[in-house]
This record gives C-alpha cells, structure tokens and sequence, in this order.
C-alpha cells in the first residue's frame, strides 16, 4: 500500500508539473525578451521622429520604397520591435520524421540583430518546448522535454549564421531594421532585391522576391545550412514564403501564412507551415 501511494504521489506530481505553465526554458526566454525589449526601446527613444515618411526610405533601392509604400508603412508608427505568434503550426523536427503541433513565438529587434523565437508542444502529451535565438552576435536552438530533459542544443558557426539569416528573412516586416548600418541591398531586377547582413564578425545574405502588388512571397537564400540529427551539416537552399496577404487593423498589409522550405533536388521539405494568429499583440482574423 506504502509502495502504491508513493507511485500515485509520483504520477501526481508529474501530471502537475506538466501541466502549469512554468518552465525553466520558458523563463529563460521571457528574461532575455524583456532585457532585450528594454534595449530596443531606449534604442527608439533616442530619435524625435514618431511615424515613417518616405524621405527616411529614400537610400533604399527602388523597389523597396514600393513595397513600405503600398503595403502601408508611411505615416505609421516607427516600432524597433516586431512580435509574431502562431498557434498549432506543422512543425517537422526532420525528413521522414512525425509532424508536431506547435505553439510558437518570435520577436524581432531593430536597434542590433537580435531574435528570440520559443517553440511549446507536445510529443506523446509530454511537454517539448525549443528555444532558438541570436543574440550579441551568437545563434542557439535548444530543444528540451518534459521541460527538464536536453534534447539538443545546436551551437557554432553554421548555427551562428543560419539564426543571423533567419533574422535577415523576418526583417521585411520591421522597417526599422531596413534602415540599420549592419544590413545593405542590392536591386537586381523588378522583381528581386539582394539582402546582406554583417554583424560582429558574421555574414549572410539572401534575396527578397516580391509579386507585382510588392508583395514580398519569398525569401531565398544558399546560407543556411542545416545540421542533421548525426550531427553532420549539409547546405541546402533554404526559402521563407509568405502567402494570403490582408490589410490589418493598424493599415499595414502583412502576409497571414508563413512557411520555412528546404528546397532539397528531389523534393521540398515544409517543416513549418503556419497561420500567423497575432502581431505585436493585434489578433489575426
């Protein structure tokens, strides 16, 4: 009887710390976001100018100017941080491998390149949270299980790189960004724009593709390689596609659906492919 209720007690604790929402891992992250919230906006106080005109575009290739002016930027508040949910996106962890739901946040800063993205799900209703960033120059992803148990904890100079250019891709959406010395561009049609980024020693690029209404649907780039679950790193060209565009409530035309690409020879691997359910707190409808 002894031996039965310590294995009730047992099972009941670990019913309960799977189910309040208190994580180490989460903890970590919203101590970083708020450090780095904190940064960012003095960052922005900094200046006297409180909404975008178009005179503070005009050292930006032509077709960018088109795109901040018709997806709306100009006349809007100038924010140095951009905050996107999604919920219950397919979420693959690798080829072959089961998809998960997941729950996930990122934030984007304008003031340096920093990004702080959390993963939270389940596998076989076991709590699995991920936490990847790129901070002060160095990129992370970490998965951990049950809240406690490391699964990975990805880190180096492919890892480095590739959170820098997953950054590089996001920073279409946060216009404050776009005027930053560390990030430069290069029109090379109507239709494409170059991207380059350059911070404490690490560099990435891409290219932006934008549809005749400046809609940027793609992000492509050769420079984000990917690390596989032996521990090896194959590049493969990577792509972020935006889809289904609307206008939001604060008059900035956004895209709703967001999907990260590996573009092997055979086939495209979709390993995130989500709804984006709110921005800088507005719920998407």
């Amino acid at each position: 009887m002894i031996l039965l209720l310590i294995i009730f007690v047992l099972i009941a604790l670990v019913i309960l710390w799977f189910s309040i929402p208190y994580s180490p891992f989460r903890n970590q992250f919203k101590k970083d976001l708020t450090k780095q919230t904190q940064l960012s906006e003095s960052f922005l106080r900094e200046s006297s100018k409180t909404v975008y005109t178009r005179e503070d575009f005009e050292s930006l290739p032509p077709l960018l100017r088109a795109y901040i002016e018709e997806c709306g930027y100009i006349g809007s508040p100038r924010k140095s941080i951009l905050q996107m949910e999604y919920k219950k996106v397919d979420f693959a962890l690798g080829q072959n491998r089961p998809k998960l739901k997941i729950d996930y946040s990122q934030v984007d800063f304008a003031n340096a390149p920093v990004r702080l993205a959390f993963i939270d799900s389940k596998m076989f209703g076991v709590p699995f949270q991920g936490y990847d960033y790129f901070v002060n120059g160095k990129g992370s992803m970490k998965g951990v299980l049950a809240k406690l148990f490391q699964l990975f904890d990805q880190t180096g100079e492919q890892m480095d790189k590739a959170a820098l250019v997953t950054y590089l891709a996001e920073i279409i959406f946060l216009p404050e960004a776009l005027l930053q010395d560390f990030v430069s561009f290069n029109q090379l049609d109507s239709h494409r724009v170059e991207a380059c980024i350059e911070y404490k020693g690490v560099k990435a690029s891409g290219v932006f593709h934008f549809n005749d209404a400046y809609e940027m649907f793609c992000f492509s780039t050769d420079e984000r390689s990917q690390t596989t679950s032996d521990g090896s790193v194959e590049n493969i060209p990577w792509e972020a596609q935006c889809r289904e565009y609307k206008l939001y409530s604060d008059g900035i035309k956004r895209p709703t659906v967001f999907r990260a690409v590996w573009k092997y020879p055979d086939q495209d691997f979709i390993y995130f492919d989500g709804k984006i359910s709110s921005v800088d707190g507005e719920i998407v409808r």
